[in-house]
């Protein structure tokens, strides 16, 4: 799981030193690597704006983070069925890379990528590591909570369309696992829609008809024996094997319309299976399966297309959330003028603990109150969304980009 840490410290002398005395033992130690972090200055606003703004930021976070890996979890549906064909377009900037020893799933492949431009794409690690706030999709003029709504409404449209969309998808695939169960199972319930051929009945007949019979396997000898005396009318010789699975064999015979009824009877005495067949019904069957296959490739393709661009939206807007909420909960915290500056830290995975120590002792001067026996441990404090969250002396929120395993 690739994690990053965005934290924020006041930009004061004592801050300053021990944010610098904390890249230097991160760094000796391997347990993270760090970067600044860019962000813009902002419209402050008042007091109360800034205590709403936080509260909405923080329930839309969560908001925008599901609604991200339900993209990602189509886009994953979606090229499951297709894989094989999509792996040259799931890599970033369109290229062809194949690695040998072990080739990533499509959605794998993709769901690290975003696409900034719509000629450039990179991962979604250099995206946060070289993050540049969007002045044109988010303007730094326009105060907080207009960029909240901006970003709120945006998520809350590729969430309804999303839904709507899936649902469309689903109900397609629905249709067609429908037709295809009716193609599976045995001879005696199976679709002859793709068994059956023009060639292999007597049509346009004024008295002739061809019945289709199932027959046990270990009755072939006896259907071979019986079938022509079933009826005086039965066409000699008429008899022909269509398919057979393990159990049984279908087999045509040709007869006169008049005597149905009659030979019916028979069979039934010898366990032979007549099944009705009407080529007309199976001519609609056939149309109307081709019909959905080809639905089902065009929305496809208008799906995946969809999922692609909306998952790169949906992740850049939830980057700059977060940016909006280190932002926010700054000013709060260091109080004005607004003077602090912001850290991206890369944790190792097997240190992250070690480096929540670290980070616990080195700024415990910013609240020492908060500050308990247990220094690597966060204080719970309510969060008015998801119940709980951990609080520390500085300001951290992770930034979870693995989307395609879960969290």
């Amino acid at each position: 799981m690739m994690e990053f840490w965005l934290i924020s410290v006041p930009l004061d002398k004592i801050s300053c030193q021990s944010l610098e005395k904390l890249k230097r033992v991160a760094a000796k130690s391997g347990l993270a690597t760090s970067s600044r972090f860019n962000v813009p200055e902002l419209k402050v606003g008042t007091l109360d704006v800034l205590l709403g703004v936080s509260d909405d930021l923080s329930r839309l976070d969560t908001y925008a983070e599901g609604v991200m890996r339900q993209t990602s979890q189509s886009l994953g549906e979606v090229m499951e069925e297709f894989s094989g064909k999509l792996l040259e377009s799931m890599l970033a900037n369109g290229e062809h890379k194949t690695n040998q020893k072990g080739r990533r799933s499509p959605l794998k492949s993709y769901c690290q990528t975003v696409q900034v431009f719509p000629d450039v794409s990179m991962d979604l690690a250099t995206y946060v590591t070289r993050f540049q706030w969007d002045r044109a999709k988010y303007p730094t003029a326009q105060p907080l909570k207009t960029l909240t709504e901006i970003i709120s409404k945006q998520v809350s449209q590729v969430d309804t369309e999303l839904k709507s969309r899936r649902a469309a998808y689903s109900h397609l695939k629905a249709s067609i696992q429908s037709f295809e169960r009716k193609n599976e199972g045995s001879l005696q319930t199976r679709a002859l829609t793709n068994i059956v051929k023009k060639e292999d009945l007597v049509l346009n007949s004024e008295y002739l008809t061809t019945l289709l019979v199932v027959v046990p396997r270990t009755a072939y000898a006896l259907w071979e024996k019986t079938y022509e005396s079933m009826s005086k009318f039965v066409v000699p010789r008429s008899s022909r094997k269509l398919v057979e699975d393990a159990d049984a064999g279908i087999f045509t015979v040709t007869l006169f319309k008049s005597v149905i009824g009659e030979f019916k009877a028979h069979a039934k005495i010898h366990k032979f299976t007549v099944r009705e067949f009407n080529s007309d019904e199976a001519e609609k069957q056939k149309q109307e399966i081709s019909r959905l296959a080809m639905d089902k490739k065009e929305l496809y393709r208008t799906f995946l297309c969809w999922l692609k661009v909306n998952f790169s939206e949906i992740f850049v807007a939830w980057i700059h959330l977060k940016v909006l909420r280190i932002f926010v909960e700054s000013v709060l915290r260091y109080g004005l003028p607004v003077s602090f500056q912001a850290v991206l830290l890369q944790p190792s995975k097997k240190s992250m603990k070690q480096l929540r120590h670290q980070l616990n002792s080195i700024f415990k001067h910013l609240d020492p109150a908060a500050v308990t026996g247990k220094p690597d441990v966060g204080l719970e404090i309510p969060d008015g969304n998801s119940g709980q969250q951990e609080y520390y002396t500085y300001i951290c929120y992770p930034i979870k980009i693995n989307l395609v395993d879960p969290s």
